[in-house]
């Protein structure tokens, strides 16, 4: 026997799209875990990549956190090149 026809809200289909593409996760896995059909959901997540072609994906939280790491560590370091920019042209004027 048949089963019933479900319909999901667009919220739903969105959120179970981004669980698949956020998470790197199988959409069979995925799908298995919300109960719904695997085709089902691998349309959604081809339609969520279509409808957000082009927008970077939101940066997750440790993603953040790495970033403003390697932003200061930017800053150190340009500032220590720019130092020892500084001492080279010091001690190359000290040598003639």
């Amino acid at each position: 026997m048949a089963r019933p026809k479900r319909s999901f809200s667009p919220e739903y289909r969105e959120e179970a799209a981004k669980l698949v593409i956020e998470t790197s996760r199988p959409i069979a896995q995925v799908a298995k875990e919300l109960g719904i059909n695997p085709g089902t959901l691998a349309n959604w997540v081809n339609a969520y990549r279509r409808e957000h072609a082009g927008a970077e994906p939101e940066l997750t939280v440790d993603e953040r956190v790495r970033l403003k790491e390697q932003e200061r560590e930017i800053r150190e370091l340009r500032m220590e090149i720019e130092f020892l920019k500084k001492a080279a042209a010091y001690f190359a004027k000290d040598q003639r």
